[in-house]
């Protein structure tokens, strides 16, 4: 089975115009860990790998060709949940880096605290409590 052995399953997977500012903002600001960056000969990202947790997205640079991209190269910006101990530190940490927050922490009715806050090419990032349970 696919995601085995403390492997997450599923990864959303972005395309910046400026990959590496994407990198930047999301390691500085959100506190993802970059896990991996490979680049071609001129700089351009081809794929990257950040991970946050037991989760990881991955993202690269839009136009470098091939399948994916050309499939991505008119699509909208994303939203991606992420899930942290404490939404109010990390909140705190994200407007220190200059993130651009959407919605401030926030309780939700459903018993989660989370806040909205998005990335520099539009891409809405979510960060709270709410951790549902995968069955399997």
């Amino acid at each position: 089975m696919a995601g085995g052995r403390g492997r997450p399953s599923i990864f959303p997977t972005l395309l910046y115009a400026d990959a590496k500012a994407a990198i930047a903002q999301l390691t500085e600001a959100f506190g993802f860990t970059e896990t991996s960056v490979y680049e071609s000969e001129d700089g351009t990202v081809l794929h990257a790998e950040l991970s946050f947790g037991n989760g990881a997205v991955m993202l690269g640079s839009k136009g470098p060709g091939g399948v994916f991209a050309e499939t991505m190269q008119n699509a909208g910006p994303a939203g991606i949940y992420v899930v942290v101990d404490d939404v109010d530190a990390h909140h705190q940490h994200a407007l220190e880096h200059g993130a651009d927050i959407l919605v401030p922490p926030t309780d939700q009715d459903y018993g989660s605290r989370d806040y909205l806050a998005r990335d520099a090419e539009g891409n809405v990032w979510s960060f709270g409590t709410y951790a549902p349970e995968i069955g399997g």
